[in-house]
Parts: structure tokens; sequence; C-alpha cells
């Protein structure tokens, strides 16, 4: 063979791949699985139908301690008004001035500590569960909606609920605020906790509104 026929090495001509580092690993590991994420949510709350009834008693059992706690301790401190939250019509800004001043700093401060920061910082979740716990156990006695797919219906009932407790959360923040600083009250702060709580009372009419129908409907399939 002559000496200028030199053989030449065979190369591949497709591209050569990168290499899998272990960043990539790291990479793909720190992304989150949504659909897995909301998946596990949806169990968590179906399973909340389990539990409707003792959710319901416990629900009673704290809006009986509160109603007490109002009636009968912190009515005496306001003279006999009733408190804001509970006024289901909303007030004017010169009726919550009033409220404001018959309770005083003292006042202000112990339903702050014996409301808002204990019974009343739970209820609205309390109250939530049940009411996404109730929805689900009674609808499930309809047809139509056990047909539907599990993660449907638990899109249902916290569509239904999430607004109420966004709102019961925003009221006692607005009213535990002006509690704090009396300084804070006037009358557009006054106008803007009223609306709040008209608003939270006409969203939970809406799921106890449908817990009722599904009652209804679920007996007269029987």
């Amino acid at each position: 063979m002559p000496d200028f026929v030199k053989a030449t090495p065979m190369t591949s001509r497709s591209p050569a791949k990168a290499p899998i580092t272990r960043a990539d690993f790291d990479r793909e590991a720190d992304r989150p699985d949504r659909q897995g994420l909301w998946r596990g949510l949806s169990v968590a709350v179906l399973r909340l139908s389990r539990h409707a009834a003792a959710l319901s008693i416990a629900s009673i059992a704290l809006f009986l301690v509160m109603t007490a706690l109002e009636f009968l301790y912190f009515q005496r401190l306001s003279g006999g008004l009733a408190a804001l939250d509970m006024r289901v019509a909303g007030f004017t800004p010169d009726e919550g001035m009033a409220w404001l001043t018959a309770l005083g700093r003292r006042g202000g401060e112990i339903i702050i500590v014996w409301h808002y920061l204990t019974f009343d910082l739970l209820f609205p979740a309390l109250l939530s569960l049940t009411l996404v716990s109730l929805i689900l156990a009674f609808g499930r006695r309809l047809s139509t909606f056990r047909a539907m797919p599990a993660q449907m219906q638990a899109l249902f009932a916290l569509v239904l609920v999430l607004p109420y407790t966004v709102a019961d959360y925003a009221q006692n923040f607005a009213l535990a605020r002006l509690l704090s600083d009396f300084q804070l009250a006037n009358p557009d702060s006054l106008a803007f906790a009223s609306l709040l709580t008209v608003t939270k009372f006409a969203l939970l009419a809406i799921p106890f509104f449908v817990v009722a129908f599904f009652a209804l409907a679920g007996q007269r399939r029987r």
C-alpha cells in the first residue's frame, strides 16, 4: 500500500447528544407536579364528606359559645349594642362609631383577644370545612352530582364556599383593626367594614342554600 494512503477513522454522522448532568435531574425534581398536587387536594377535600356529622357538631358548639359570649359578656361592655359583625343588613357609620365608643379602649381590647384572636379566628375555617363536607355528602346522594368526576365535585364545593371564607376573614381583619386603633374609624372605613359584613352573609347564604337544596332533593329521590 502506498505511503500516501492513510486510513481515516470512521465517525458517526449523527449529532452527539449532550450528557445529562445532575443539575438536569435536580431541575426536573424541583418542578412541581401541579396535576399531582391538585389530585391530592381533591382527595383530601372529598374525604371531608366522611366527617360531615362531626364537623357540623363542632361548628354548632363553637357558634353557641360565641353567641353566649356576645349576649352575656360583650353586649354588657357595649351597653347592649349588638356586635357589628352580627348585623346581617350592615350598619351606618354612626352606628359603627356608637358601638366603638360604647366599648372604649378596654372593651375593644377584650373583644380582640376573646373574639377575633380566638374563637372567630377558628370559626370561619371550621364552618367552611363543614359546608364543604355537607355539600359533598348530600350531593353524592344525587345521581347527577355523583356522575361528575371526583375532582369536579371537589372544585364545585370549594368554589361555593371559599368566597365566604375570604370575606369573613377580611371583615374580621377590618373590624379588629378599628378596635385596635379608634383613630382609624371614619365614615369610609366604617362603610367598608359594613360592606364586608353584608358581603359575608350574602356569600354564606349560597352554600347554605345549596346544602338545603341537595338535602331536599335527596329526600325526594328516596
